[in-house]
């Protein structure tokens, strides 16, 4: 699942943002309203993290613009401002969840997970294709009833086949999902994971499950071998 943190403090930009990559998320740290609001609006995150207190454009106003786009992203709010005032305010904007600073890390992430659990983001925490099964609250794979062990990145690399099961996913679309801005198309790192992934979901298997497209990437579909 991929997140965007919009927070200008640079120690806590840091502190989220490794506690996050080692939960298994792929993070974009931005630390400028504006520059946060076009992120935003790209719509490649599947969740935001939103400081309100923020240089050129405040939170409350990225949420409002966002919301007034027509997008669902879930947005949790991170403030030091404590009254309720203030916490109407945020959620009246739009956002979804608020956390006053200093907080509690493992807080943090339960609330992001809540977050994702709803709709439309997420309507269900067991993807199944064919006889694979990807359970996302708990974080285990199986095919035909066999734990298969993954990566946090090959977990991620998995839930974006089976999330669009039949598509052509091109690499620049794979990198949105997966990977961070800052990983050039050019680089061959999605046909090494694919490669890992080939081989703990198919090996002993007769179908192959994730097919290479010629000239655009990689399709979930299944193969006879």
């Amino acid at each position: 699942m991929r997140l965007l943190l919009v927070e200008d403090e640079p120690g806590v930009a840091r502190f989220v943002r490794q506690g996050l990559l080692e939960a298994g998320y792929t993070v974009d740290v931005v630390t400028e309203g504006k520059e946060g609001l076009a992120h935003a609006l790209s719509d490649a995150y599947d969740a935001v993290i939103l400081d309100i207190m923020l240089p050129g454009l405040s939170g409350i106003e990225i949420v409002k613009r966002i919301r007034n786009r027509g997008m669902k992203t879930p947005v949790i709010l991170l403030t030091a401002r404590d009254t309720v005032s203030d916490r109407v305010a945020g959620l009246d904007a739009g956002a979804d969840d608020y956390l006053i600073k200093p907080f509690a890390f493992p807080e943090l992430l339960a609330r992001i997970r809540a977050l994702l659990r709803r709709p439309p983001v997420q309507t269900n925490t067991i993807l199944t294709f064919d006889e694979l099964e990807l359970d996302t609250a708990r974080h285990e794979v199986r095919r035909a009833g066999r734990s298969i062990e993954l990566s946090p990145r090959e977990f991620a690399l998995l839930e974006v086949f089976m999330r669009h099961p039949h598509q052509a996913l091109t690499r620049a679309q794979i990198i949105e999902h997966v990977w961070s801005f800052d990983l050039y198309s050019e680089t061959n790192v999605i046909d090494v994971y694919v490669g890992y992934l080939r081989r703990k979901i198919d090996r002993g298997f007769n179908r192959t499950l994730i097919q290479t497209v010629r000239g655009v990437g990689y399709r979930m579909e299944v193969n006879e071998a």
